[in-house]
């Protein structure tokens, strides 16, 4: 079996004990980002497992977009980054 060469870490491991793989990330092609898939690059990036410069340029999100993803997930929780519920956690 063949691995491809990654700078950084193939695994981490999160607060509750779970093991996140590069595996775990959205597609890089991902043009829907539903909550998990938001959150799944938060988590990413907030423990180590790909750079946020490599983040950015990989799903083709801006700084101010990924930084108010993980603002709402500090403040309000993963449901804060549903659709249906931007109104309910946007700031006035």
């Amino acid at each position: 079996m063949y691995l491809k060469k990654v700078d950084g870490p193939r695994a981490v491991t999160l607060p509750d004990g779970s093991i996140m793989t590069r595996a775990d990330l959205p597609p890089a092609e991902t043009r829907r980002w539903v909550a998990s898939r938001k959150a799944s690059v938060v988590k990413g990036v907030v423990f180590g497992l790909i750079p946020q410069t490599e983040a950015l340029k990989l799903y083709g999100l801006s700084e101010e977009e990924f930084n108010s993803w993980k603002n709402a997930i500090s403040e309000y929780g993963e449901a804060a980054l549903k659709a249906t519920a931007v109104q309910k956690y946007r700031q006035p």
